[in-house]
């Protein structure tokens, strides 16, 4: 996906989030493929999908169980790859607001692409509107693409041979080159790189994704730096 996707335009909000919806969904179809083959029903993997709505999570769950772990040893790294969320809630309070029982749906929708769409957006209303439109789309896109692989997973195989799983994390960076102009930004960026680069070889799944928030450390004073 070119970075020219990412629009900051109002009418080209509904454009990005069905793109991304799409992109993602493609990566759902791998989830699905490899949930079945690792026991669970086509059931339980739409469920997972629609429920837990965190695909590094789930695919962490299903690498557990198909490795021949139980479901308490499948948790860990689950629950670890999911704690991100919270510092992306943390930073979208703004575009959360409201009453209680309308946070607690919205937080069903705190996820990387949300997150990274709403923040691209240059006031509350469009990160608002942005956040919503991207939330629905990768909902009902991602649990399509785990029905399509959980029920013809044997047929259509899996799209990860193919190569189209690079979709996924290609639009995502495309939504993070708006940021890296921020004060700081490029700072935060290579900092947090090089922690999660040198956990990666010895540290369990999903802590060097929770240890790379270090580096809003240094681009906060960065930052701070510039305006003084």
């Amino acid at each position: 996906m070119a970075a020219t996707a990412v629009e900051r335009r109002p009418d080209g909000l509904l454009q990005n989030a069905v793109g991304i919806g799409v992109a993602v969904g493609v990566y759902g179809v791998s989830f699905g493929v490899l949930a079945v083959a690792a026991g669970l029903s086509p059931a339980q993997a739409c469920v997972m999908s629609l429920v837990v709505f965190t695909g590094a999570s789930q695919f962490a769950f299903v690498g557990v169980i198909a490795a021949g772990g139980g479901g308490l040893a499948a948790l860990g790294p689950a629950v670890m790859l999911a704690l991100r969320n919270a510092a992306y809630g943390i930073s979208l309070a703004p575009v959360l607001a409201g009453r209680l029982h309308r946070r607690a749906i919205a937080a069903q929708f705190v996820i990387d692409e949300t997150t990274a769409m709403a923040r691209s957006q240059d006031d509350v209303a469009a990160s608002r509107r942005a956040f919503v439109l991207t939330g629905i789309s990768v909902w009902v896109c991602w649990g399509v693409g785990t029905a399509a692989g959980a029920l013809m997973g044997g047929v259509i195989g899996d799209p990860r041979a193919l190569g189209l799983d690079a979709m996924f994390p290609a639009a995502f960076l495309a939504l993070l080159g708006p940021q890296l102009r921020r004060p700081g930004a490029p700072v935060a960026a290579v900092a947090g790189a090089a922690v999660a680069l040198l956990l990666v070889p010895f540290a369990p799944s999903g802590v060097p994704v929770i240890a790379a928030l270090a580096g809003v450390l240094p681009g906060v004073l960065v930052a701070r730096g510039a305006r003084a």
